[in-house]
């Protein structure tokens, strides 16, 4: 029997003056939208990995709030399920000369509306997915998780 083995992911929601924090970046052969996103490492908690790859992909310095939803994706461009913990936080400051992770052209500030204008750009459906429950209310204590 083949063990079940999703990947465990991170994700921030960034908002400041109506606009959140997306990134743009080489991904599957294209150029697509993401949220500040990535994985899981050793010994460290999700609220840290999102902080760091918060910063290694957007140059900014964030304050996680709030947990806004923990999702269960299965691409189809691999077969890989996702499963993905998504914060909502507020940034701090910008290190304009921070490097980016491979891959990743720049940080991009959108509204809604202008991400909806870019939708086949989105790495996945999660982006607006996870912006419109934040939207929505999506608010959940940060005291539900252990270390």
């Amino acid at each position: 029997m083949t063990r079940f083995t999703p990947h465990i992911t991170v994700a921030t929601i960034i908002e400041k003056d109506g606009r959140f924090l997306f990134v743009k970046e080489h991904a599957e052969k294209r150029i697509v939208l993401n949220q500040p996103a990535g994985h899981l490492e050793m010994d460290e908690s999700l609220i840290q990995a999102a902080i760091r790859e918060t910063l290694e992909e957007t140059g900014w310095d964030i304050e996680i709030s709030h947990l806004i939803g923990i999702y269960l994706y299965k691409a189809p461009s691999n077969n890989i399920t996702y499963q993905r913990v998504c914060f909502a936080g507020r940034p701090l400051a910008q290190r304009t000369d921070y490097p980016l992770d491979d891959g990743i052209i720049a940080p991009v500030w959108l509204t809604r509306d202008e991400l909806l204008a870019q939708r086949d750009s989105w790495r996945s459906p999660m982006v607006l997915r996870s912006v419109d429950d934040y939207l929505n209310g999506a608010r959940f204590s940060l005291d539900v998780f252990k270390n």
